[in-house]
């Protein structure tokens, strides 16, 4: 039987040879070269001043939060129709996550709600760009810039892509990227937040050492965190950027085969939009079934899993799940995507070959 997993990591370069060196130069812990190498390659990939190095994408919210001054009886208007961690981060802080519903074609936080959702105690906005795809930047800056918010990118699983030509993770007051190991670029577990504002960059700096002084060590100045990546983590990111562009092309290849093998099933299953000014760069190629598709979503899967091919729900809202359910939010659109969504496998090693499989099998269970 066969054994297709929906993700798996690809190392193809200097991954090996960089962690070598730590361990050859003991430099293993939160100093080394490949800390700033990396923060300082990443800056310029994604056309950023600053790029912080963190130990995993959810911190890489936090920090960013903390810096900003979020607290106590402040709101953050962000989507039901996410991981968790992005609201997560938010009541970290005291502050209130607000759930915004998102668009019924790109998946995204519709700026329509988010306008509809704010209030005396709104202070920003968190846009996450959905499996890879862009968010509309445009409209978000806009509101953000009419209500004096401030906004922070959730690009955790956006490296590299662009709306309007420009980086997302660019645009905002700060962006976080996580390098899980399923992630576009992996550390293992990692994060990274970027600004292009100086003085938050040196906030966040503190706040992720322990908030050490930076002209003394070992004085602390404020209540910080131990938020830093290992070099040893740095060391396979840097390496894992250095061949960014191909594990782009790789996943955006994939997803082109699935459009093309699965095209004659538009009747019944529907694609995430990509607008004409942006660029996904696919970290999940996903599918919705539509109203007249008989067999479940969870059916579905389950076949499929019997077949050896691993799928993912889609993200459940976070307004449904127990911890955030007294939220009383209105996301009919989350709650619909979520329910017939699923992620289908999508990394560099499938084949063609795989791919035709996955969607054989798809056709077989919903057209049967």
């Amino acid at each position: 039987m066969k054994n297709i997993p929906v993700a798996v990591p690809n190392f193809i370069g200097n991954e090996k040879k960089y962690v070598d060196d730590c361990m050859d130069t003991t430099w293993i812990s939160s100093v080394g070269k490949y800390v700033n190498q990396f923060e300082e390659s990443f800056a310029n990939r994604m056309t950023v001043k600053h790029a912080i190095a963190c130990c995993n994408g959810t911190v890489a919210l936090h920090v960013p939060l903390l810096g900003l001054g979020i607290k106590e009886g402040d709101e953050v208007i962000l989507p039901s129709f996410t991981y968790i961690a992005t609201a997560n981060c938010v009541k970290y802080c005291g502050a209130t996550p607000i759930f915004a519903d998102c668009l019924q074609d790109t998946w995204n936080i519709d700026p329509k709600d988010i306008e509809r959702k704010i209030t005396p105690r709104t202070k920003g906005i968190i846009p996450v760009h959905m499996y890879g795809n862009p968010c509309d930047m445009d409209a978000i800056m806009a509101i953000a810039k009419k209500y004096n918010l401030f906004v922070l990118e959730d690009a955790a699983e956006a490296h590299g892509a662009t709306y309007n030509g420009q980086c997302v993770g660019s645009f905002g007051d700060a962006a976080s990227f996580s390098f899980f190991g399923n992630k576009i670029i992996t550390t293992g577990e990692g994060g990274m937040v970027v600004t292009n504002d100086d003085e938050l960059d040196a906030s966040m700096r503190i706040l992720k050492g322990q908030g050490q002084d930076p002209k003394r060590r070992y004085w602390f100045i404020e209540v910080g965190y131990n938020y830093r990546m290992t070099n040893v983590a740095a060391a396979i990111g840097l390496a894992q950027l250095e061949n960014i562009d191909t594990h782009i092309a790789n996943r955006r290849k994939v997803a082109s085969w699935y459009m093309d093998e699965l095209k004659d099933l538009e009747d019944y299953v529907q694609f995430q939009k990509v607008t004409d000014n942006s660029e996904s760069v696919w970290w999940m190629f996903s599918i919705l079934l539509k109203d007249n598709v008989k067999i479940s979503r969870d059916d579905l899967m389950t076949k499929l899993k019997e077949d050896g091919i691993e799928t993912r729900p889609l993200f459940y809202p976070m307004h449904q799940m127990p911890v955030y359910e007294d939220a009383n939010a209105n996301c009919p659109v989350s709650e619909k995507v979520s329910a017939a969504g699923m992620n289908l496998p999508t990394h560099a090693l499938l084949t063609r070959e795989d791919v035709a499989f996955v969607c054989k099998q798809i056709k077989k269970y919903i057209l049967e």
